[in-house]
């Protein structure tokens, strides 16, 4: 059998092995993308059906950084990018029996019923606590020392619940949420930090992170294509199965199933994208240990309901969507309002909302069978929407086993084996949401560096 030669292999045609393999593709590397599902893009993907369009997996992304619209700007006219209007601003806390605006100022921060009088007084003197000296400490007790309980209950929870589906008495800030993390180490404050970063000098392509909401025009799946395009099609082996890999003198052999027939190839660089729970079925050079560490990582468990109606009956939908925190005991983690910051989501004077449900804290719900699911979601929708029926012309329920990844303390071991493996084996790189951040600007700006490690490296 012969065997191919390539510069890289990536494995995973999910976002970072799309935006990578966009990356390299003008520099002369010869490189070949390894995907087990028949199509790319991993968990994103972009449904019309009877007047509605829905997405699987991530609804929207986040501006994060420049690498993102730069990337925006490659992809023209493949792509065209869609930002709300500044309406996608308002987002919503589920308090007692309604839904309560998150204050975005001052005096509505003054104003709100979210938080305690007590901790409202005791956030003027935030910017004035020591920072902690733990970089372990988990973010429920950096936010009760900093802010206050209740801060706590209806603002950092619900946003982690958002976010990860995620508990923050597990959740570690220094890995999982790094930018919170350092404006306390680095500027001593929350608040000081923020309002110091606002006058720092930007280089122009920190500028460019505008941190907007964006979705794409025709739905997410659009942006899937347009790298798969751009990136060339040919570079792609789709459906392939049994993928391992092994270390050798000049790099790695990679032995997978495609087509009915086995095949061979050797690359200088292999980069996985793939899931930390896949590790151990395919690196067969790494000890034991390092597999354990490497695959020691916990994933919410999340449903992802679609519910559409022709003709909305509850309350107008405005702004980006409605998150719960877990004190409120609800059955839901939080809606978004697809239909009401993105135009074509759903026919005229109906609505589309992206329901979630389960999370660490409720796997319970996670394992409901779908009849069951239905019942919770009739009965919550019906009361936190007001609506006189349920009577969705829409309804798409998708399960992830491993939908989020948390970053709790055991990332601290997970962060250490990645850099050690990658120093003994020369030309591997283990990449994907396992470090770096689960968000889609994560996924772009971790090609990105990566795309500029390798060309280095030639």
């Amino acid at each position: 059998m012969q065997t191919q030669q390539y510069d890289v292999v990536i494995l995973g045609a999910g976002l970072t092995g799309l935006s990578l393999s966009h990356y390299l593709k003008d520099s002369n590397l010869e490189t070949l993308v390894l995907e087990k599902k028949d199509r790319p893009g991993g968990v994103i993907n972009t449904h019309q059906e009877d007047g509605f369009t829905y997405e699987e997996g991530p609804n929207t992304g986040i501006v994060k950084y420049g690498e993102v619209a730069e990337l925006f700007e490659d992809l023209r006219p493949w792509c065209q990018p869609y930002i709300p209007d500044d309406s996608v601003k308002r987002r919503y806390i589920w308090k007692k029996d309604r839904w309560e605006e998150l204050p975005a100022g001052l005096m509505a921060g003054i104003k709100t019923p979210l938080f305690s009088w007590k901790d409202k007084l005791r956030i003027l003197g935030e910017p004035f606590r020591k920072p902690g000296k733990d970089p372990e400490e988990t973010l429920d007790r950096m936010v009760k020392r900093r802010m206050g309980r209740s801060f706590l209950n209806y603002a950092v929870d619900p946003f982690i619940l958002g976010v990860y589906a995620g508990d923050p008495s597990a959740i570690v800030p220094s890995y999982a949420l790094p930018r919170l993390y350092n404006l306390e180490q680095n500027y001593g404050s929350f608040i000081g930090g923020a309002v110091k970063k606002k006058f720092e000098d930007k280089s122009p392509l920190e500028k460019k992170a505008t941190k907007d909401v964006f979705s794409m025009k025709g739905g997410l799946y659009s942006f899937v294509e347009a790298l798969y395009n751009s990136a060339g099609e040919e570079r792609f082996r789709l459906g392939v199965e049994n993928t391992q890999v092994w270390s050798t003198d000049t790099g790695f052999e990679v032995r997978y199933q495609h087509g009915g027939s086995e095949h061979h190839v050797k690359a200088r660089y292999l980069v996985s994208t793939v899931g930390a729970w896949e590790l151990p079925g395919i690196f067969h050079f790494l000890s034991e240990e390092e597999l354990y560490h490497l695959s020691n990582l916990k994933y919410a468990k999340v449903i992802q309901a679609a519910v559409g109606f022709r003709q909305w009956r509850g309350p107008e939908l405005m702004g980006f969507g409605g998150l719960v925190p877990h004190i409120e005991n609800r059955d839901i983690l939080g809606a978004l309002f697809m239909s009401a910051f993105l135009p074509g989501r759903a026919p005229d004077r109906g609505a589309l909302l992206s329901v979630f449900m389960g999370g660490i804290r409720r796997e319970d719900i996670y394992h409901l069978p779908d009849e069951q699911v239905k019942e919770v979601l009739k009965r919550e929708l019906k009361d936190m929407f007001r609506l006189p029926a349920f009577d969705p012309s829409l309804l798409k329920i998708t399960r992830y086993e491993h939908a989020i990844p948390q970053y709790g303390r055991e990332s601290r071991q997970r962060f250490q084996t990645i850099r050690q493996v990658e120093n003994q084996y020369k030309g591997l790189i283990i990449a994907g949401n396992l470090r770096d951040g689960i968000g889609m600007a994560d996924r772009i700006k971790q090609a990105a560096d990566i795309a500029s490690a390798i060309r280095g490296g030639q």
